[in-house]
């Protein structure tokens, strides 16, 4: 038994993708059946979604979890411009890919299969829960997918596009310069005209996540680079298809392009994720969409992939909540302060612990609160992109514009939050690497930083998404919410959750009211509540969703043999009584303003 066996059966936590609360989500909170409704998801019954379901839980629970902790363990390896994933990747990613599931959300015409975003995001939710690294790779390249699909001509869509999809090719996008990363206004990336419909592309690209690797026949990096004519500033900015190996006319591939990977970060985690540095030098490109509008393009591809950064987030709280349940119903330590629970034991087992007890209410609330959220915002990509009425589709595309800043960064602060959770549970076990726990913390980080750091979602929030469409995109999430409340607010049965929603949807309100006028007269007032703002916003959204999940469950509580509805309730009521009062902390902080902040003198930090 070598080493990487020893890993692998090592004491780790365990993973089983929670398909009985995804079905919740999916059919009794959002009416997924409704999904048939929408022109091309006619065939997306319950009956062809649930087979789907079921067979993603069996691939990751099966194959890529096996591979997460060893992965981690052995990292990616460089050696003369040559990347190599860790042991059982390689072989991983051919079910992964002979499966289908690299083509699961893509359009028919390329040979997807064109599932509906909401069953997607399930999917997505159980690979980062099982291996967030191996997820890294297919990720990427369905956000290149994103990009081309929605802004390459023709040519370059008959080009990339079904070797993408079908997962033979994979992609990257390529932004961030040494001396650039939020400011992609300062790019230096070259790229000149050819004279035959190409570019020469000269530059480095840095952090490229999947930019070199040993998993597929070829690479397509998107880049972003100026042309010699190119304005100043982000308005000056195109964007490029350059394959790793050149494609020749009949599809098969020919020499290798000018562009190479320099060395590989070393990390704090995602480890089995090739993290790269890549030189251009004089490599052969296309122009995707027009000149100098290349981070319209770009956008299209950063918001799909801000929202799957989100679910890493959720995926791996959902798998640390697993592991932090079983390890606290195992572990005996002490008694209950109220008398032993279990007399016939040494010990009563920790989960007794009302701190014990406060640690996995608070991990639960938030993985199930945004599970539903997520699959509220897919909902609405959906509708987006499928729904006959322009009118609806419009609605929709505001919504999820709005949504999108707070999924990544709330669902990754959230998600940080709790695998921290998750790790505390476990005590100094926790900290150790045998069980994994400790893992799921350093991967989860990441996700609070790339795509965008959470600060930048809030200001992204604060200053585009509030004003935009002067505010109409507010009233996406205002109106359902101001409706519900209406509606609820005298049901007995449900006071106890709608009530707290209903205080912290004023709180909303008026933050949304203060953050507009003082944020008109000082910028750096609207930058100072961004991130308070983001997280109010988001426990609210939060708030929403678990009045609904109650709602949903009370009507259920005659149904009710295995206890799941008495358990779903009983989440809200946690975190109607000891998550959402934290908005009130949040409103307070907004109101103070941020003065006391920006008053502080810089030589005195």
């Amino acid at each position: 038994m070598d080493r990487n066996d020893e890993i692998r059966n090592a004491t780790m936590v365990d993973y089983r993708a929670p398909l009985r609360d995804m079905r919740f989500v999916l059919y009794e909170l959002m009416d997924g059946a409704e999904l048939s409704k929408l022109p091309g998801y006619e065939d997306f019954t319950p009956d062809l979604i649930d087979p789907v379901l079921e067979e993603a839980a069996k691939v990751c629970e099966g194959v890529l979890h096996p591979l997460n902790r060893s992965g981690d363990e052995e990292g990616c390896t460089f050696e003369n411009g040559v990347v190599r994933t860790p042991n059982g990747f390689i072989e991983a990613y051919q079910t992964f890919r002979e499966g289908g599931w690299t083509s699961i959300a893509c359009d028919p015409a390329y040979g997807g299969q064109g599932l509906p975003k909401m069953v997607n995001v399930l999917v997505e939710e159980m690979i980062c829960s099982a291996n967030l690294s191996f997820g890294m790779y297919p990720g990427l390249s369905h956000g290149a997918y994103v990009a081309l699909h929605g802004h390459g001509s023709d040519e370059l869509k008959q080009t990339y596009l079904p070797k993408l999809v079908d997962g033979t090719w994979a992609g990257t996008m390529c932004l961030t310069e040494p001396h650039c990363g939020t400011d992609l206004g300062l790019l230096r990336t070259k790229a000149v005209p050819r004279g035959d419909g190409s570019y020469a592309l000269s530059g480095t690209k840095i952090f490229i996540s999947a930019g070199e690797h040993d998993l597929t026949e070829n690479i397509i990096h998107l880049v972003l680079a100026r042309l010699p004519d190119a304005p100043k500033g982000t308005k000056g900015i195109s964007l490029f298809v350059v394959p790793k190996f050149l494609v020749k006319d009949d599809g098969t591939l020919g020499p290798r392009n000018g562009v190479s990977c320099g060395a590989i970060e070393h990390k704090m985690g995602i480890k089995a994720s090739a993290t790269c540095v890549l030189n251009f030098d004089d490599a052969t490109g296309w122009l995707v969409g027009e000149p100098h509008k290349g981070m319209r393009a770009m956008f299209a591809m950063m918001n799909a992939e801000r929202l799957s950064v989100g679910i890493q987030g959720l995926g791996l709280a959902a798998a640390s909540y697993q592991g932090a349940v079983a390890y606290a119903r195992d572990r005996l330590q002490g008694r209950a302060l109220t008398g032993a629970k279990y007399p016939d034991k040494s010990a009563d087992p920790i989960i007794v612990h009302p701190d014990v007890r406060r640690m996995l209410l608070t991990h639960r609330a938030y993985v199930e609160g945004c599970r539903a959220l997520a699959a509220w915002t897919a909902n609405q990509l959906d509708v987006q992109t499928h729904h006959p009425d322009p009118v609806v589709r419009e609605e929709a595309e505001e919504f999820v514009a709005l949504m999108t800043p707070i999924v990544k960064a709330l669902f990754t602060d959230l998600g940080f939050d709790a695998t921290n959770l998750g790790m505390q549970v476990f005590g100094g076990h926790g900290y150790i690497r045998e069980h994994g726990m400790e893992q799921y913390v350093r991967d989860c980080r990441i996700a609070q930083i790339y795509e965008g750091t959470n600060g930048i979602q809030a200001l992204d929030l604060v200053g585009r998404k509030l004003p935009a469409n002067a505010g109409r995109s507010l009233r996406r999430f205002f109106h359902p919410v101001a409706a519900y409340i209406e509606a609820k607010i005298e049901d007995e049965t449900l006071g106890e959750f709608v009530q707290p929603l209903a205080k912290a949807f004023v709180r909303l309100q008026q933050a949304t009211a203060q953050v507009a006028r003082t944020g008109l007269a000082n910028p750096d007032e609207a930058g100072a509540a961004a991130t308070d703002y983001l997280r109010l916003f988001g426990l609210t959204a939060l708030g929403f969703m678990w009045a609904r999940m109650a709602e949903a469950a009370l009507a259920k509580q005659g149904e009710d043999s295995d206890g799941f509805y008495k358990a779903k309730i009983a989440t809200a009521r946690f975190f109607a009584d000891r998550v959402l009062p934290e908005t009130g902390a949040r409103f307070s902080a907004i109101m103070a303003g941020g003065k006391s902040m920006m008053a502080f003198d810089d030589a005195a930090f």
